[in-house]
């Protein structure tokens, strides 16, 4: 059941901080500041020095349970290249898992510790091999790569098919995404840049602020205009 609790809340949430940084104290300060900006899914790149640090820390910190003791945050590894990676990220305290490409192995373990796995995919084929090997949400990836109406394209043959694009996403385009039917997005260096450039972290904050603004206004309109053809 926590297996589909989480996936159902990072649905709901509908938007993942894709955060990498030149350190592990730089990514915690990110995700810090994103999550008080309202983005409580966070997913921690393996390309960040110490990562799995960062990961432990964060998770220690924050339930996915929303009426716990600790504040609420999705605390989740990205970039997972390999199996082994995948399993020290569990065990770090990883609640998901994210990877760039479709690896079978990684998805296996996942599946048998009964941790979400969203696997990077291009191409039907790559959807409907991890369908076979039982992935909820595939991961879009890179998504700049793509128009929204990709993921109409992609249900046509496979309409079971849950996605999540990842790369090229921004406040701009975000609300194309979820109304083309993406179950969530994922933002990477659009939230961090500009914290980056000028060293004040809660430029993140602002940022997220943004996203949620814009991600509240497309399932807003998407509902109304689902509730406009029903009734």
């Amino acid at each position: 059941m926590k297996k589909i609790q989480l996936l159902k809340q990072i649905h709901e949430q509908g938007v993942v901080a894709v955060l990498r940084a030149d350190n592990h104290e730089q990514v915690i300060e990110m995700a810090e500041e994103a999550i008080l900006g309202g983005i409580k899914v966070i997913e921690i790149t393996m390309t960040v020095p110490k990562a799995l640090r960062a990961i432990e820390e964060l998770a220690s910190k924050y339930s996915t349970i929303q009426d716990d003791d600790k504040p609420f945050a999705i605390i989740g590894a990205g970039t997972v290249l390999d199996a082994a990676t995948a399993r020290a990220c569990i065990l770090a305290g990883a609640a998901f898992v994210v990877g760039p490409s479709l690896q079978e192995d990684t998805v296996k373990l996942c599946n048998r510790y009964r941790v979400p796995i969203m696997p990077g995919v291009m191409t039907i084929a790559d959807v409907q091999t991890a369908l076979e090997l039982g992935v909820d949400i595939v991961k879009l990836f890179p998504g700049n790569l793509y128009d929204p109406s990709i993921i109409k394209t992609m249900k046509g043959p496979l309409p079971q098919a849950n996605f999540m694009p990842t790369g090229g996403v921004n406040v701009d385009n975000l609300a194309d995404w979820i109304k083309a039917g993406a179950v969530a997005v994922g933002i990477g260096s659009d939230l961090t840049k500009e914290a980056v450039a000028t060293g004040d972290m809660s430029c993140v904050r602002k940022q997220a602020q943004r996203y949620i603004a814009a991600y509240r206004e497309a399932v807003g309109t998407s509902v109304k205009k689902s509730e406009a053809v029903t009734s």
